[in-house]
């Protein structure tokens, strides 16, 4: 299977993605935790149906030290007892702001109030850049219908 576009070839995606890169580097240099960003890129790709980013991100959570009893569980975190409760707060405002035309009107008062209570203003404005980003990476391989599969942790590092 071939993407519809090379990605990684073509000079305008090429420009494109250096400044999505650029802002997801912003994202990983900030106090969001290491464990709570990769959880919430992990269930964005899954929400979004992108092959390649969830291989992407179950491999590098991985290679981070993320257990995989934790990442077998994140598409069932609301059952899943292995979850902080800072990190469900997380990836309730993953699903939300993925899911963002299912709501009417965005993302409920009571999902910010709730993430708010775990991470302050630095941590929710990382969290809501690294929800953009993910879902723009989403788009943008689900469009080409990137394959997925070979990704290696720290490919694109």
């Amino acid at each position: 299977m071939d993407a519809r576009l090379n990605l990684f070839g073509n000079p305008v995606a090429g420009k494109f993605l250096k400044h999505l890169n650029s802002a997801g580097k912003v994202v990983a240099d900030s106090a969001l935790p290491g464990p709570t960003r990769e959880l919430v890129l992990l269930r964005a790709s899954q929400i979004n149906g992108c092959g390649f980013c969830t291989d992407m991100h179950t491999k590098d959570a991985e290679a981070a030290g993320e257990t995989a009893q934790r990442l077998h569980l994140v598409a069932a975190w609301r059952e899943a007892t292995v979850f902080t409760d800072a990190e469900r707060a997380a990836l309730e405002l993953t699903e939300q702001g993925t899911r963002i035309a299912d709501a009417a009107g965005g993302v409920p008062d009571e999902v910010w109030a709730n993430a708010a209570k775990h991470y302050d203003e630095e941590q929710l404005a990382a969290l809501v850049g690294l929800i953009a980003v993910i879902n723009a990476y989403n788009r943008l391989n689900v469009i080409v219908q990137q394959p997925a599969g070979d990704y290696r942790p720290g490919q694109f590092a």
